[in-house]
């Protein structure tokens, strides 16, 4: 019901999303609707999705009993003696049988056929599911990359703004007399680096547009579309044991490792189960000559030399390889947990060094820079080092805004579930 509910969800979004298109109308995003699109309309996941259709498939042929089987005989037919090819010779000689045949499969063969190709279904829709995990990770890691460049341009814009302003004043300074022409060139060549960051940010941000429409299905939006939201840190309370147990709880490829010990496990049973021979079970009607007769009979492989020895021992080396990998994901997961944890607890605090000093200190810095050299109170290598600082600690500030929003999704992806709001 879950399932049903998310890709109604999702389908009733791309509808939405395409009637706006239509209609010419900008199609903006937030992250959640980027992930849900994602899930619903991307090419990856969708091709993935036919493995469990596919899986499903193998129940019902695991499930069917063998097929009964007809045979029919004619024997004595005297083709080499024309003379005796006669109607009365034929109805009274010749012999004439016809056999029905079905097979009993012994040793819980079918029941255990049918908990096998169960046990792949489940493990296959985990894996499916693992992937929608980092599928929507990735989607929410794109769509921070637009919001970082976003906010990159506009930085890149104000910038070159701000130092047209400064070039205004010092080309009148210029004029008047109060600076060489010298150093206004000096000045003005430090406009390039402006527009240079200002192309930069634009390339930046059509590229990382183009990666996150790819996700979402290159058709699913326009080319044109934008993403809503800006980069913000959010102060959460996270402990690091619960989200240990949540991610031991959730994640999806742990429960696929655990699926397939279970999966190993069956199949173990069924090779075991192989090792019975089946009967087989057959009635017949014979005429020979003038006699009509019905006749019964069985058969059964005697296991002298072929008890399916190779197949059991395969199966349980497999099973014990189904434990030891699951083991291996256990500890991925934990370590999944532990890194993104630090990530998070680390970029958090560099983001409050930020908010709680150096921005303003950057500010502070280029306003005082650019009143001095207006006054003739600073040097020209002080204004533009004080511009460099500032450009560099914003960017720097973004950065990691940008590096926490996503230790939070990394967060949410360690732990299988959304842990984080």
């Amino acid at each position: 019901m879950r399932e049903v509910y998310r890709y109604g969800v999702g389908s009733l979004l791309l509808l939405v999303v395409q009637c706006a298109w239509a209609q010419g109308q900008a199609t903006i995003l937030s992250m959640e609707q980027a992930v849900s699109m994602a899930v619903d309309r991307n090419q990856a996941l969708r091709a993935q999705r036919f493995n469990i259709d596919q899986a499903k498939a193998g129940q019902i042929t695991a499930a069917i009993k063998p097929n009964p089987v007809y045979t029919m005989t004619n024997e004595d037919f005297p083709i080499f003696s024309p003379k005796d090819m006669t109607f009365p010779n034929l109805r009274d000689n010749q012999e004439f049988l016809n056999s029905v045949s079905f097979t009993y499969e012994r040793g819980g063969k079918r029941q255990n056929r049918i908990k096998v190709a169960e046990d792949t279904t489940a493990v296959t829709a985990s894996t499916v599911t693992d992937a929608e995990r980092q599928l929507r990770f990735q989607v929410a890691q794109a769509f921070i990359g637009v919001l970082l460049a976003k906010s990159n341009l506009e930085l890149a814009s104000d910038n070159l703004k701000d130092f047209n302003e400064v070039l205004d004043i010092n080309r009148v300074r210029m004029q008047a007399g109060d600076i060489s022409e010298s150093d206004f060139l000096k000045i003005s060549l430090q406009k390039l680096q402006f527009e240079q960051d200002l192309s930069a940010a634009r390339l930046a941000l059509v590229q990382s547009k183009a990666a996150l429409r790819q996700m979402l299905g290159y058709e699913t939006v326009p080319e044109e579309f934008d993403v809503s939201g800006s980069l913000t840190r959010t102060p959460y309370v996270l402990q690091l044991d619960e989200v240990q147990r949540q991610a031991l709880a959730a994640r999806p490829d742990l429960a696929a490792a655990r699926g397939a010990i279970k999966l190993a496990t069956d199949t173990v049973a069924l090779a075991y189960s192989n090792r019975a021979r089946d009967l087989t079970w057959e009635v017949e009607f014979k005429r020979n000559g003038m006699v009509n007769g019905v006749g019964f009979g069985g058969s059964i492989e005697i296991p002298i030399r072929n008890r399916n020895q190779g197949e059991i021992a395969r199966s349980g080396f497999a099973l014990r390889q189904a434990q030891v990998a699951e083991t291996a994901v256990r500890v991925g997961a934990l370590t999944d947990v532990a890194s993104s944890y630090a990530a998070f607890r680390t970029n958090d605090q560099v983001v409050r060094l930020f908010e709680t000093g150096y921005l303003e200190q950057a500010t502070k810095s280029r306003e005082i820079s650019n009143y001095a050299y207006r006054r003739g109170a600073a040097s020209l290598l002080d204004l533009l080092d004080a511009e460099r600082s500032f450009r560099s600690t914003q960017l720097a500030y973004r950065q990691a805004l940008a590096a926490y929003m996503l230790s939070v999704e990394q967060v949410n992806m360690a732990a299988g579930t959304r842990v984080l709001p």
